[in-house]
């Protein structure tokens, strides 16, 4: 089990960076995006008052083929052992949001997908090719959902995005 750390871009000669992941979709009016990455927050988002929603670490095991999985917290609720057993991927602690917007800087925004619904989670949904607002019983803060390309209820529904890519397709179309 790895232990959840400050933040770190995985190393290039990191197995699963050298099998190249992605998911295309062909958005009418948008055009092409390539995801090669998709960035979680954790509390609010994935997880609520600290413990992960059921059905959200099969789903991002599942998920894990076919793009690299991130995930970002502040820990506010704690757990983050617990969490990061539950979910099977490691959590990388932030403390602001300005660290989430660079992380996803340093991957390559044109290849980012990033889920949030928190204040600090403004910055990287903006700069990610697409952000999603998630809004769950935590709440999402209002410049979250502004500044995201969507906003879905619930982490399954969110993933379920990315399992089944045309519902992105749907619902970003021009």
């Amino acid at each position: 089990m790895t232990l959840y750390s400050k933040w770190t871009l995985p190393k290039k000669d990191d197995k699963r960076e050298k099998k190249q992941l992605s998911i295309k979709l062909d958005i009418p009016q948008r055009g092409g995006i390539e995801l090669q990455h998709a960035v979680f927050d954790i509390n609010g988002t994935l997880a609520v008052d600290g413990v992960a929603v059921p059905g959200v670490a099969e789903r991002l095991k599942t998920l894990s083929n076919q793009i690299s999985i991130h995930l970002l917290t502040a820990g506010t609720h704690g757990k983050l052992l617990e969490l990061e057993s539950t979910l099977g991927f490691p959590l990388h602690v932030v403390n602001k949001g300005d660290e989430k917007m660079r992380y996803v800087q340093q991957l390559g925004p044109a290849s980012v997908i990033a889920f949030g619904n928190g204040m600090n989670d403004n910055g990287m949904l903006r700069l990610a090719s697409i952000g999603v607002a998630i809004l769950t019983p935590e709440g999402t803060a209002t410049r979250a959902w502004q500044t995201a390309d969507l906003l879905v209820y619930g982490p399954i529904n969110a993933l379920d995005l990315l399992l089944k890519p045309m519902r992105l397709v749907a619902t970003l179309r021009g």
